[in-house]
């Protein structure tokens, strides 16, 4: 898949002009590719249009026009998007209550690395996460993890002739596992390209 560059993004005047139909057609194209492993853990699959949209968004708030912002939020974004061989996605641990997320992020260190993806008849494919740099300390993992999946050419056959997609956790304080949907197996299979 290839990255964005400064022709794939609208001015700040052209966003606001078409930002509400965007927006939409984004959130849309969102829905399949959320996946919640449990009721605190959610994956996020980020692919060219979620990455494009995160872009405008920074552009917009920061009101950014100068070509060097613009520069270095692709940057900063780009490598989020699969290349192909890989499924690129943002976990999220999710607790309203501070208090309750304080221990649940104490209790879960070590998380991001037991996150994993499995196309049906094939390994566990386990993340490779935070690669820009580190999110967890000796106390704590953080709430949000950048992860990238890479797999077989064999996995990526079987995952685009129709195998089931699985997930989930394998950490000693969040074990779960999923099949996803088929809307949600198509959305990703569409990253192999």
């Amino acid at each position: 898949m290839a990255m964005l560059t400064r022709d794939d993004l609208m001015s700040l005047e052209e966003y606001a002009k078409q930002r509400k139909e965007f927006r939409a057609r984004v959130l849309e194209h969102k829905k399949p590719r959320k996946v919640n492993l449990s009721d605190h853990a959610t994956l996020y699959f980020e692919d060219k249009l979620t990455m494009q949209y995160q872009i405008q968004e920074m552009l917009r708030v920061e009101r950014i026009f100068e070509l060097e912002g613009i520069k270095d939020e692709l940057d900063a974004y780009n490598p989020l998007i699969p290349d192909g061989t890989n499924l690129k996605a943002t976990f999220m641990i999710e607790y309203e209550d501070e208090e309750e997320r304080k221990k649940a992020l104490s209790r879960l260190i070590g998380v991001e690395d037991k996150v994993w993806v499995q196309v049906e008849g094939q390994d566990k494919v386990y993340a490779i996460a935070d690669e820009d740099m580190e999110r967890e300390d000796e106390t704590k993992t953080s709430s949000v993890h950048f992860m990238r999946f890479e797999f077989t050419p064999p996995m990526i056959d079987a995952a685009k002739n129709g195998a089931a997609i699985n997930m989930g956790v394998d950490h000693e304080n969040l074990t779960t596992s999923i099949t996803v949907s088929d809307d949600t197996r198509k959305a990703l299979v569409s990253d192999f390209q």
